[in-house]
């Protein structure tokens, strides 16, 4: 039926999660649905969810925290996405510099010093 219905080759599965939140005097509950390429016992669902959310979370609060992703105002068109791809290939850029620097550090540095800036892109262009 999933597969034929819906036209999604390689769907084995639909997973149903209830996340429920108990803060204070206020509960409250989130459903989400994932479509699987493989059936998943319950507890292999958790994990592979948790998972992802879990890289997820650590790659947004990096880009939130040093290049401020979450104050950008791009809201038309293919702006966002590509503003998005820019900032994640500017922090895997960074990323492969070898100091001890933070991240928005080198971002800083590589805004103000054109040779550091030229470096980086030279230690990127290699690994292709």
């Amino acid at each position: 039926w999933l597969q034929s219905a819906h036209q999604w080759p390689g769907l084995k599965a639909v997973g149903r999660i209830t996340r429920r939140r108990e803060l204070a005097d206020k509960t409250t509950e989130e459903v989400a649905y994932y479509l699987l390429s493989d059936a998943l016992s319950p507890e292999q669902l958790v994990d592979v969810t948790r998972e992802h959310w879990g890289i997820e979370n650590r790659l947004h609060w990096v880009l939130d925290v040093t290049m401020q992703e979450d104050q950008s105002r791009h809201r038309r068109d293919h702006g966002p996405e590509n503003l998005a791809l820019l900032r994640r290939l500017a922090f895997n850029v960074a990323k492969l510099e070898p100091s001890k620097g933070s991240m928005k550090g080198k971002r800083k540095q590589a805004g103000w010093n054109d040779d550091y800036l030229l470096s980086l892109i030279r230690q990127f262009a290699q690994l292709r």
